[in-house]
């Protein structure tokens, strides 16, 4: 699904706001809850500290020499939000074709108002390539989307991250060092990992999530591997499992589980990697009868949903349908009644056509927008406790408005680059998945399953 275009203009009434809400629970406006009164602060109060930022998990350790943002000058610090919602205006008024932006759909609402286009990374990777006359693309999103966006577009655009330090811990779970080791361990347990039996497969095709870095992407396109969506996962396993015997799945273990169990892989033949473990704390048998070998990588958001939110939604709530994303741990997606990519959610919602109550199991900035643009439904995210993205929550129309005024003078700020080693097979493993297509168990999967060995 394409990413969806949206009016420049914002609506007569300004749709509920995150970061208000979170500035009332501070203030005791609200009654509501939220994992840190520290979302409250302006994201620049943490930039120059190593860490995600307010609301990420204790267990979330950003790598050493991860981006970190310079310090934003003053006068977009001291900026009341109409004052940085005028400017921002302005500088794309000024700038006109010659940038696009874009906003995932986990933005705050404050900057999503401002985007051209609107949608998930991938989506908007691709909504950047309508506009190839454009001389920058500013993403407001997290650094792996930024790259994604580099790696598509052409070599005079200049891809924007309006704040460097917006990392992602998920992506960040998967290094580069880490999985040419895993690589390097798998190959003494199955021998040369580019032989063909006699089916035809090889013994392992890495398979990694939309969620990861370039050079993620860069090792899958080089050892015979593609990229993963939360869309497409079925997909691309199917495509895996045609031409391996094995897959290695990162950065998300639960996307990988909960898509290969909907598959018919028993949960005993999907070992999860540690990396931090010698053959990642499985022994040579198990990897041996593995059909889908799992990183230890998660997304901090879906993880905080559980079993018991779906019960105290399904008390309070009789007759409540539960959508959760993929990304949530496995207990979770069996006792949701569907589980599906952002796109997914938005449009099972835009598909009701009688009055539903949702409850929603992914980020509560999307959450929130949905339940303004629907108000015929009652929608309500499954986490009671308000804990944005915090690595999404970084970027502020502060930074917004500092690289697009910075463009109308004549300056590209905070350009993200992928070199061109790295590049060309990421975009192999991308062009893999794009020429992907559904099949309905084909026999080369039947085949790999019954003769798992």
């Amino acid at each position: 699904m394409p990413a969806v275009n949206i009016a420049l203009t914002p609506p007569p009434t300004p749709q509920p706001s995150v970061d208000h809400l979170i500035q009332a629970i501070v203030s005791g406006e609200s009654l509501d809850q939220t994992c840190t009164t520290d979302l409250a602060a302006a994201p620049w109060d943490f930039d120059a500290r190593p860490g995600y930022g307010p609301g990420s998990s204790m267990g979330d350790v950003v790598p050493t020499g991860a981006p970190r943002q310079g310090e934003l000058p003053v006068s977009y610090r001291e900026a009341s939000e109409e004052e940085l919602d005028e400017r921002i205006r302005a500088a794309k008024e000024t700038l006109g074709d010659r940038v696009v932006v874009l906003g995932h759909f986990y933005q705050r609402q404050e900057v999503v108002r401002h985007a051209d286009y609107v949608g998930d990374s991938f989506q908007l990777a691709n909504a950047a390539l309508e506009h190839p006359d454009a001389e920058a693309i500013v993403f407001c999103g997290v650094h792996f989307m930024a790259e994604t966006a580099d790696l598509l577009s052409r070599p005079d655009q200049a891809v924007i991250l309006p704040n460097l330090a917006a990392g992602c811990s998920m992506a960040d779970m998967a290094d580069i060092d880490q999985v040419e080791e895993c690589w390097e361990q798998l190959e003494e347990v199955y021998g040369g990992l580019e032989a063909v039996d006699a089916t035809g497969r090889v013994p392992v095709i890495p398979v990694t999530y939309m969620n990861s870095s370039a050079a993620i992407k860069g090792f899958v396109g080089r050892h015979g591997g593609i990229v993963c969506t939360s869309s497409n996962a079925r997909t691309v396993l199917e495509w895996a499992f045609a031409r391996g015997r094995r897959v290695l799945f990162f950065p998300d273990q639960h996307l990988g589980r909960n898509t290969a169990k909907a598959m018919g892989v028993p949960l005993e033949q999907m070992p999860l990697w540690n990396p931090r473990r010698p053959f990642g704390g499985s022994d040579a048998q198990t990897l041996e009868d593995a059909r889908v070998i799992l990183w230890h990588g998660f997304c901090s958001v879906h993880r905080r949903f559980s079993v018991e939110q779906i019960a105290a939604a399904r008390r309070d709530h009789p007759g409540v349908r539960v959508i959760v994303h993929p990304e949530c741990p496995m207990d979770v997606v069996d006792a949701a009644d569907e589980a599906g990519s952002t796109d997914h959610i938005r449009r099972a919602i835009a598909a009701a056509t009688e009055p539903t109550t949702f409850a929603i199991g992914t980020e509560v900035n999307l959450v929130q927008r949905l339940a303004a643009d629907h108000p015929q439904h009652t929608i309500f995210c499954l986490d009671p406790v308000v804990c944005p993205c915090s690595t999404m929550y970084r970027i502020h129309p502060g930074y917004l408005a500092w690289v697009l005024e910075g463009l109308v003078a004549g300056e590209v700020r905070n350009r993200i680059t992928v070199t061109g080693e790295v590049a060309e097979p990421a975009r192999v493993a991308l062009e893999r998945m794009l020429a992907a297509k559904p099949a309905t168990a084909s026999p080369e999967v039947a085949a790999g399953w019954e003769n798992a060995s």
